[in-house]
């Protein structure tokens, strides 16, 4: 994990972080002394609810403070439960008719000062309550006997529910009651690939790269289990949702999942998991839910609820909603509705909109693709060559562009974003794939070929190289069409440079890429020109080749590469353009075959 950070220390940061946070929302304001967050419209008629524990979890808690959920929260320093009277002023600055409610997870330092707050506040004459939250099943029941559960995510949830039945006028007693239903309905447990770093600190915790923690805390707590060698996405989920669900395991069977118990998915980031691997991640966990456990959550939410800083690591909560309802005066309609309610805070990053118009199953949302309808190839409008040629052409083209995928990849990287090769790879392994299982080259039919590569390039490439090259095989194979007549009056030779000419030419329409510019049209119109002047296919390879090397001297002037620093210096030659590269070997691999 790396130790970089904007801020090198954590002196102030709390107090930043806090005001940044108001700032996205006027209604609310900052007890910067007591690192306070409070709706300053929160209304005496409803019980306050009040959460908080150390920072680093952002948005937990300030973030959720706001209407239909917390009336305030209050923050210790990083990983550190608040002072009893940080907690007391938080409690203050809310004040109820009907009493305030206390939401923590279950930690001491939180148990022990928001306990002593509760306190002090009924000595006061105020009705207060304290509720605590432990929905960790990682540790067991004999590991937990004497501390209970330790908090995750799923207290967000609980949060969430009970905001929205304060807002609706609910006491302080039914406020508990039914929020120790809900959490005791819970069932959670994080992974992490590495520890996360604070800011200023010169030692923490890692994870070698074969290796991977199952029920770690949010606060670089080491897990339960170290896996080594690390399980794939998929046998990490099944481990974690045995843990959850498997009600033979008499140390983690908390929750009882009755069939058609209706239940609500909770998947929290750490801070460092990328957006693009929680939602496959999300989607793993969908699917084996529904396949090994016959569960289909009735709501599903994902993203940042309680984070721990940078790390590598998620939380994943499955809430039995059938249970708290019968253990509860709620019922299960109305605790959905509690989740639907909207928020003017961070909730509602992850929130969606699940109840409009209906809650649809998954088999109906993720639906197939449209039917292929295969395009005929008029004879008349044909070019025809030696079957056994074209299929042998083609293979040397597309093994010449696949073997040359690690350099692309790595010029593209320096260059770019790194695409470039993977993404001629993917098209060239489509296109051999297409030779066995279409055929696409049994009869000797170019515009069968060109016809293909529109649809590899349309559906398998995507990227500025694969807009390109879609534009130019559209082009290319409207006008060997529209020109097969020269085929018979000067030859299979000047068809094809009319035909690349005029793909050029239409290219040119939707990219101001020029030669010189340092594009894959170093390559291109080199042989096309070469073509059409009535050069060999060897020649005019040889201008292709001759433009693709001269781009390791020229300065890029379109794309990603032109904001890269490396360009700056024009006597310091660079890789190769990989587009041009690319276009000149696969153009090789067809020479290669003749």
């Amino acid at each position: 994990m790396s130790k970089r950070h904007l801020f090198p220390s954590l002196d102030g940061l709390v107090p930043k972080a806090l005001r940044g946070i108001v700032a996205s929302n006027p209604r609310l304001n900052l007890d910067e002394a007591n690192k306070v967050v409070y709706d300053s419209e929160a209304p005496r008629s409803n019980v306050s609810i009040v959460s908080g524990g150390g920072s680093g979890h952002e948005p937990a808690w300030a973030g959720y403070v706001g209407a239909n959920l917390l009336a305030a929260a209050v923050m210790g320093d990083v990983f550190a439960s608040p002072s009893t009277k940080q907690i007391l002023a938080a409690v203050e600055s809310v004040p109820s008719d009907k009493g305030t409610l206390l939401v923590i997870t279950n930690y001491t330092g939180d148990c022990l000062h928001f306990g002593l707050a509760a306190e002090k506040t009924k000595a006061k004459g105020n009705p207060c309550k304290m509720l605590i939250c432990g929905d960790d099943v990682s540790i067991g029941k004999k590991g937990g006997s004497l501390v209970g559960r330790r908090g995750l995510a799923g207290q967000i949830g609980v949060l969430k529910v009970l905001g929205a039945a304060a807002a609706q006028g609910a006491t302080l007693d039914e406020l508990y009651d039914f929020g120790s239903a809900f959490a005791n309905s819970i069932v959670s447990i994080s992974a992490t690939l590495d520890h996360c770093h604070v800011p200023g600190r010169t030692e923490h915790g890692t994870l070698a790269e074969d290796e991977l923690e199952l029920g770690t805390g949010p606060h670089n707590e080491p897990g339960y289990w170290k896996l080594s060698p690390a399980p794939s996405a998929e046998g990490l989920v099944q481990q974690i949702l045995k843990y959850c669900l498997d009600e033979t395991d008499p140390e983690r069977s908390y929750v009882k999942f009755n069939p058609g118990d209706e239940t609500v998915l909770l998947v929290s980031n750490f801070g460092g998991i990328s957006n693009l691997e929680l939602g496959g991640l999300v989607d793993e966990i969908l699917q084996q839910l529904l396949k090994d456990w016959n569960m289909e959550p009735v709501r599903v939410y994902s993203g940042c609820l309680e984070t721990s800083l940078n790390a590598p690591a998620f939380s994943v909560s499955i809430i039995n909603i059938t249970a708290a309802a019968a253990n509860s005066t709620s019922t299960v309609d109305q605790i959905k509705g509690f989740f639907d309610t909207r928020t003017d805070t961070a909730w509602e990053a992850v929130a969606g909109y699940q109840s409009y118009p209906r809650r649809r199953k998954r088999s109906e949302q993720v639906v197939p693709p449209p039917k292929e309808i295969r395009r005929t190839v008029d004879d008349s409008t044909d070019l025809k060559v030696d079957p056994a040629l074209l299929e042998s052409m083609i293979k040397s083209a597309c093994n010449t562009v696949s073997a040359a995928e690690p350099n692309l990849t790595k010029w593209d990287t320096v260059m770019g974003d790194g695409d470039c090769g993977l993404t001629l790879q993917t098209g060239a392994n489509a296109l051999l794939d297409a030779l066995t299982t279409k055929k696409v080259a049994a009869k000797g039919s170019v515009v069968e070929v060109l016809n293909e590569l529109e649809d590899i390039v349309e559906s398998k490439m995507g990227g500025t190289l694969g807009g390109i090259l879609g534009i130019f095989f559209v082009a290319l194979r409207t006008a060997l069409q529209e020109n097969i007549g020269l085929a018979k009056e000067v030859g299979v030779p000047a068809l094809w440079g009319k035909a690349l000419s005029t793909a050029i030419s239409h290219l040119r329409q939707y990219t101001p890429a020029k030669i010189g510019d340092r594009t894959v049209m170093d390559t291109l119109i080199p042989f096309a020109m070469a073509m059409e002047e009535g050069r060999s296919f060897e020649q005019s390879v040889s201008a292709a080749v001759k433009g693709s090397e001269g781009t390791k001297k020229l300065k890029p002037k379109l794309g990603r590469a032109t904001y890269v620093g490396v360009g700056a210096d024009d006597n310091k030659e660079l890789p190769p353009d990989p587009g041009a590269w690319g276009a000149m070997v696969g153009l090789q691999g067809l020479l290669s075959a003749l």
